[in-house]
């Protein structure tokens, strides 16, 4: 089976990459931003959720829920839009994301909701995957990266903004309302959509490799699940964890093997394999995971460590998305310039390793101002690496497999910010139970139940809480620093460093 050509044409004028411009990204954009919005707008809602259905004890389900579905649907919308076509799968996972906001929102039990999450996890790994690679379809890889900027730009800020989004929503519509607003938002994206190019797939006898789907099932479920448990810091979950763990590890022994037979396989081992693919996916993974850690845990060190409001700390994030948006589209635009790809991300991750290193040793006692500009240029830095890591696996992997290129990259990004999470989060009660274990237990409590915890604390305790956080945050951002350098050094060795 011979895919037909979809590449665009190696050169086009400007009027034409204008056309190609206007024709796409209108009705691409919206889909990644509600894939963004949909996986951090319940943040902020968490509790009102809990009270409302009573699952206090199961609220991180509503959040792991769209993680594991989402991790799965990436690879799987990324076969059958190389198979069926882009932009009509697009439709089906617009499709599946509102049938998902509908079941959350009128959830009459915990249950229904996990499986309104579930869906909707399905449809967001879809509109993420499959806007990465309609972008690949409509332009030139040289000309690509300022649109692929665009689309990250979009992505990273949406991102960010959800939780804001979500507590305005919240507080002022009920935690619904958070669900009852994506219905209009999808709507939205299905009419613009209309507007992208239609291509064909490769067609022919293609068959999905429903063992290879539900294996790869098998493997990310408890792998996801056994890191979010590890994040929860307990000896107390070490069986359940290693359980878990060892039962990732035969599902993916499993899940090889049968790739390996399959006629059209879900993952392409010898694709995934090829160097340039192996090596910007780790590095994306690198760069991605560190920031979302950041993203994670930042809220609590700066309203224990550096005493701000919840208000405050949630503008302080605000740095991270301005820089990870500029990056994206710096990146984007010296790629379409000079055809220099992964040159780019290394020095941007290195940048950002840099910039890390100064916030591990100085951030304590930083103004502000000069607080937030060191995130800026964290943020900045890893921004730089998306488009480029992006296209360049596109290139490596040829117009007929860019929807499994694409899917390949969100995996990449998803598991590398559960991994890196998780390390980050040990690091961080490893350093504090060395030097004072009853910090260790608070932390413990914060990792759980939020930084909402810290103003029911005694002062004795909330001193020595920011005493210990203090040296242990100096770890985790040192942490996140070499996470980000090894992602540089990953970023010199990709074989294909022009596009």
């Amino acid at each position: 089976m011979t895919p037909p050509d979809t590449a665009p044409p190696a050169t086009m004028t400007r009027a034409e990459l204008r056309r190609a411009f206007l024709r796409s990204f209108p009705g691409i954009a919206p889909a990644i931003i509600i894939a963004a919005i949909d996986q951090t707008i319940v943040a902020t809602a968490l509790p009102a959720i809990a009270g409302s259905l009573g699952a206090v004890e199961r609220i991180s389900w509503v959040v792991v829920a769209w993680l594991i579905a989402a991790t799965i649907a990436a690879p799987v919308f990324g076969r059958l839009g190389d198979a069926h076509g882009r932009r009509r799968m697009l439709f089906v996972a617009l499709g599946i994301q509102a049938l998902g906001a509908l079941v959350s929102a009128t959830a009459p039990s915990f249950a229904v909701l996990i499986a309104g999450r579930l869906l909707q996890g399905l449809g967001g790994g879809g509109l993420a995957t499959l806007a990465m690679a309609l972008i690949a379809e409509a332009v030139p890889p040289r000309e690509r990266g300022q649109f692929q900027a665009y689309i990250v730009a979009s992505f990273t800020t949406a991102s960010l903004l959800g939780p804001l989004l979500g507590g305005w929503l919240a507080q002022g519509f009920g935690w619904r309302g958070i669900f009852w607003a994506m219905l209009p938002l999808s709507a939205l994206a299905w009419g613009l959509a209309l507007r992208i190019p239609a291509r064909p797939g490769s067609g022919g006898s293609f068959k999905l490799d429903v063992a290879g789907v539900v294996l790869f099932a098998a493997f990310v479920t408890p792998a996801l699940l056994a890191l979010q448990a590890a994040q929860r810091l307990s000896l107390a979950g070490l069986p359940l964890i290693l359980g878990l763990a060892a039962l990732a590890g035969l599902a993916l022994l499993l899940l090889l093997r049968q790739e390996r037979r399959a006629r059209d396989p879900l993952l392409p081992l010898a694709l995934l394999a090829e160097p340039t693919i192996l090596r910007s996916n780790l590095l994306t993974g690198c760069a991605h995971g560190a920031l979302v850690a950041l993203v994670t845990f930042l809220p609590i060190w700066l309203q224990s460590v550096r005493g701000l409001a919840p208000a405050q700390a949630g503008l302080m994030l605000l740095p991270l998305s301005l820089g990870g948006a500029m990056g994206g589209l710096t990146a984007g635009r010296l790629m379409t310039r000079t055809g220099l790809g992964m040159p780019i991300a290394g020095f941007g991750l290195g940048l950002a390793a840099v910039a890390l290193l100064a916030v591990a040793w100085l951030a304590p006692g930083l103004p502000r101002p000069w607080l937030a500009l060191l995130f800026v240029l964290v943020s900045f830095g890893t921004g730089c690496s998306y488009p480029t890591s992006q296209i360049t696996v596109q290139v490596a992997a040829g117009p007929a497999w860019l929807g499994a290129a694409a899917g390949s990259v969100q995996f990449s990004r998803t598991l590398g910010a559960a991994i890196a999470t998780t390390l980050l989060g040990t690091l961080l009660f490893g350093t504090l139970a060395a030097g004072d274990p009853q910090a260790a237990a608070l932390f413990a409590r914060l990792v759980q139940e939020g930084p909402a915890l810290l103003p029911g604390l005694a002062e004795a305790e909330r001193v020595a809480l920011r005493d210990g956080l203090t040296g242990a945050f100096r770890a985790a951002f040192g942490g996140a620093a070499l996470l980000v350098a090894v992602g540089s050094w990953l970023a010199w060795r990709v074989p294909v460093q022009r596009i």
